[in-house]
């Protein structure tokens, strides 16, 4: 069998790991909440303004529109 880790042994590997990583500071954290945010009103105004132009030119096309 290969080698077994302990639960003990995982445990500290796991910390180990996890000092190594470099976490976002609150300001970071912050500014990109807020960039996702701003790119979901976007992509939300952007396709929204598609599926408008597309509506109209469907009922242009088949006569549906009033």
């Amino acid at each position: 069998m290969a080698n077994k880790t302990s639960p003990g042994q995982f445990i500290q590997q796991v910390r180990q790991e996890t000092a190594k990583v470099t976490w976002p500071t609150r300001k970071e954290t912050l500014m990109t909440t807020g960039m996702v945010f701003v790119m979901v009103i976007v992509a939300a105004a952007f396709f929204f303004l598609v599926d408008q132009v597309l509506a109209f030119g469907v009922k242009s096309i088949f006569g549906l529109g009033g």
